[in-house]
């Protein structure tokens, strides 16, 4: 069974290029992993600074590995978590 992810970021607006920048970066590398099945990045409309990822993967193992590559830890949890001022993410069974 297929495995999404659906995170929200939110950074403040002076901050919201470098956030762009990474995570457009991070789909080109996460888009390359075998585990990989769809990596979309989002700017809301209405609220600047507003991201939404949607992540798919052949299954949550998929997922683990993705969260072991060196470009999540650098680009994600060193690059981009510490520039959101809020961040949810939601884990579900693809049916």
């Amino acid at each position: 069974m297929a495995y999404a992810v659906v995170a929200r970021y939110h950074c403040a607006p002076e901050n919201e290029p470098a956030v762009r920048a990474a995570l457009l970066k991070a789909r080109e590398h996460t888009r390359s992993e075998p585990a990989n099945l769809a990596y979309e990045v989002h700017a809301e409309v209405d609220a600047p600074g507003g991201f939404v990822l949607y992540e798919q993967y052949t299954d949550r193992a998929g997922f683990e590995a993705h969260k072991a590559a060196q470009h999540f830890r650098e680009l994600i949890v060193e690059t981009v978590w510490p520039l959101l001022t809020d961040r949810s993410v939601t884990f579900a069974d693809v049916l």
